[in-house]
């Protein structure tokens, strides 16, 4: 598979895994507010430090778990009955709470930074769910585990997640003064895409029988 398109696919899974409100999202659009855009992008790149070396952490996670399939194979049903889980939750019974008001503390932009792969370091979601998506693109052959393959793709998740940080500092003004109506649309959104994932899944487990 070309590089490029493993560096895409890496792109897409990692914007779709932080469109989410969150700690490390919604902190970088209330620095950017508070301070400029300077210090959101700088908070932005520590974070993207530490999301780098855990796509490439959960990658090489997913080669073990490539050559071990039938414990694959036991992650694949558990990830199915999660995904459905979080598409009924998000879908039926989540409601529109606002976001608690993060206020930021540190002024520097070096202690920006490094408060950037602070969060980025407690938050270890991007780690399964890297390793489950790339094992999900591999089985589907779109994706080797050959080390240009993987640098290509945790590349391209760093840039996604770095992208999607930006969207959330250019356009935290809209999100906040639409903040009820937003988070409704946001709910609809995650349980969408958490659907589509159950469903690739289903048909990977399917296929595989």
């Amino acid at each position: 598979m070309n590089i490029t398109v493993i560096f895409f696919l890496g792109l897409i899974i990692a914007l779709v895994g932080v469109i989410p409100p969150g700690l490390l999202n919604m902190t970088a659009a209330k620095i950017s507010l508070k301070e400029g855009y300077g210090r959101g992008i700088v908070f932005s790149i520590g974070v993207c430090v530490i999301v780098f070396l855990q796509t490439y952490i959960a990658s090489m996670f997913a080669r073990y778990l490539n050559n071990h399939r039938d414990v694959v194979e036991i992650l694949q049903r558990v990830a199915f009955v999660i995904f459905v889980l979080i598409t009924i939750y998000f879908l039926l019974i989540a409601k529109s709470d606002p976001k608690p008001d993060i206020e930021p503390h540190t002024k520097s932009k070096h202690s920006r930074f490094f408060q950037g792969m602070f969060l980025s370091a407690i938050n270890v979601f991007p780690i399964p769910y890297q390793a489950y998506m790339t094992i999900t693109v591999a089985s589907f052959g779109w994706m080797s585990f050959e080390k240009i393959s993987v640098i290509a793709y945790v590349t391209g998740a760093t840039m996604g997640t770095f992208v999607m940080l930006y969207m959330y500092i250019f356009f935290f003004h809209r999100i906040r003064s639409k903040k009820f109506t937003s988070q409704k649309n946001m709910n609809y959104l995650i349980g969408t895409i958490t659907g589509i994932i159950a469903g690739v899944t289903l048909i990977n487990i399917l296929m595989e029988l």
